[in-house]
């Protein structure tokens, strides 16, 4: 597990850039925290690093959000009202995994289970009003 702080939203947005340059194709981005913790800045960060020249926005009310640049495509997920294994199915959230590609999930935590065993987990939480700790880790290094 490897441990960040970030001090502001644009710090946040350049730790989601560095991530996003180490994951590997196809990879899966669990965020895990609650409201305004930075889980869409972190996410634009993403989308800036896969060179996605995109205006990232919550997916809350479409629950899929899609951003395609010229080599990679981010589906990026809010799972928050997802309720059950019928709601996930319908969000076509397993159709994209087999893609090949980059997928960014929030509310992960309601769909847990089905999360890959190499996704990588971006726990957020607050330290104050402008700090967030972010724990990230490999799902298949804690035990269920």
């Amino acid at each position: 597990m490897k441990e960040y702080v970030t001090n502001s939203y644009e710090e946040t947005v350049a730790l989601g850039e560095s991530v996003a340059k180490k994951l590997k194709k196809g990879s899966v981005v669990a965020f895990i925290g609650g409201l305004g913790m930075g889980k869409t800045a972190f996410t634009t960060g993403l989308a800036k690093g896969l060179g996605i020249d995109a205006d990232v926005s919550s997916p809350t009310f479409a629950i899929c959000n899609t951003y395609i640049g010229s080599e990679n495509t981010l589906y990026h997920f809010d799972m928050y009202r997802v309720d059950g294994w019928d709601d996930l199915y319908s969000t076509g959230f397993f159709d994209f995994l087999d893609t090949g590609a980059y997928m960014a999930v929030e509310w992960s935590e309601n769909v847990y289970g089905a999360l890959p065993e190499d996704s990588l987990i971006v726990e957020i939480s607050k330290k104050d009003e402008n700090s967030r700790l972010f724990k990230i880790y490999l799902k298949s290094e804690v035990e269920e």
